[in-house]
This record gives C-alpha cells, structure tokens and sequence, in this order.
C-alpha cells in the first residue's frame, strides 16, 4: 500500500501460506498430492463434536492422524493421535491457537525440504532432510533438544528429485508466491511419491536455518543469496510500477 519494495511474497501469498486449510484447498486444485485433511471450524466442534470424530473415521484419514491449528508455526498445538481416544483433547489443543483446525492423515515416510526462490523463472535449492529425535518435528525438537539432524544434501534417487524439484515450483506457483519459499513434503514409503505437507512463504534465516543452508550447499552463501532476494523484490517492485491504480476523467 505504501509502494515500497519488500523481499518475499505479497498479501495472497503470504495468507495462503499460512492457512494450512485453504493452503491444501489450492493444492488439491491444482492436482498438487497432499495428505488427506478434513478442516473443522470452532462453531462446528461446539456444535457436533461427535460427528466430526466420526468424519474423521468415515474420510480417508484414519488413524494415525495429525490435528493442527490452520494458522500456526513452529509446530505450536500440534498433536499426533494414535487412535479416537486421543483425538477429542488435541483438537480442544488445537482451537486454543485458532478458530479453525485441520485434521491430517499421517504420511510415513522421510521428512524433506527444499528451497525454491524466484518471481517468474524459479530455481530451486538442493534438497535437505530432517532426522528429528521425536515421533514427528514438533516445537520441542526444532527449538528445544538440538536432538535433530540435518542431511543436505537428502540422499535421494534422481527421479525422487525431479519430481520433488518440478512439485516445489508447482505449489509455489499456485499458491501465487514470490521471492522465496520453503517447501516441506514427505516422501512416502513404499512408492517414493512426493507428498506436500506445507510450505513456509518466511523460513527461518539464520545462517543456521535450513533454507540458507540448503542454498549454501547449492552454491549462493548467505550473503549472496540475501543479495538475490533483494534483487528480486526490487524486480517485482519495478513490475508494478506499470499498473494503473486510477483513471484521469
């Protein structure tokens, strides 16, 4: 609104990263793999917490789950539910952070991240995966035990990074992104398959984070690749400078 340039995403991008809900609404529109999710607004539970748990069940999650608030980070009022029995108290967890939560099935396979940066043509990073110390990458893992390792490069088939590459751009390009942006997916037992989880439109950066790491290991350090994004929000800047906000009678 004040016309200044800024490094990262505009107001869209920004708010369909961080609701987790319309984040997978998109995702699924675009044909983009997720995890299974069934969203739930406070009303809702107040109203028929029964028939969601039930939902639940009837839907393709199962158990084991994952309950999250739509709009959170660092893994705050995350629960993993084992079975019903555990579901009823991480979802009154969850709306303690939000009005609207997410449910999630549960994905098993290898916690991987990859960065992506760019306006119109995208580049992305190597790939790095999380070894975390818990049953998943929880706040208390991130921030809290040092437990967690990093692996960058992710040790992954060529194929397995090709399709993570072209699925990154894909979701940075639906979610109507800029600048830069973390994306976080699964690979699945068994198949492989590349599953988005969530991508993160303001990673952490730190030169310790694992967004500059993962450019560091891809040959921009840190000084450039700040150098970069710079560059790209004066580009995007520049690129509204040719909208026209008003008509001359």
């Amino acid at each position: 609104m004040l016309n200044i340039a800024y490094v990262g995403c505009g107001v869209t991008g920004s708010s369909t990263g961080m609701d987790k809900v319309i984040m997978k609404d998109i995702f699924s529109a675009h044909h983009i793999p997720g995890p299974d999710y069934l969203s739930v607004a406070y009303y809702e539970w107040e109203n028929d917490a029964p028939a969601i748990i039930s939902n639940v069940k009837k839907k393709t999650i199962g158990y084991p789950c994952f309950v999250k608030p739509a709009n959170c980070g660092s893994s705050v009022g995350i629960s993993q539910c084992i079975s019903e029995e555990a579901i009823s108290a991480a979802i009154t967890e969850a709306f303690r952070f939000d009005t609207k939560v997410i449910i999630e099935e549960k994905i098993d396979g290898r916690e991987v991240e990859i960065g992506v940066i760019g306006n119109h043509e995208l580049s992305v990073s190597v790939p790095g995966e999380i070894k975390t110390s818990g049953t998943f990458y929880d706040y208390q893992s991130k921030y809290q035990d040092g437990k967690s390792t990093l692996i960058i490069p992710a040790d992954l088939p060529d194929s397995v990074r090709k399709e993570l590459e072209e699925t990154a751009k894909k979701a940075f390009t639906a979610l109507n992104l800029s600048g830069l942006a973390r994306v976080d997916v699964f690979v699945r037992e068994g198949d492989n398959k590349v599953i988005v989880n969530e991508v993160n439109t303001m990673p952490g950066f730190t030169p310790f984070s694992m967004f500059p790491l993962l450019w560091q290991h891809t040959g921009l350090p840190y000084d450039k690749l700040i150098e970069k994004l710079v560059q790209l929000g004066i580009e995007r800047h520049e690129e509204k400078q040719r909208i026209q906000y008003h008509i001359d009678n």
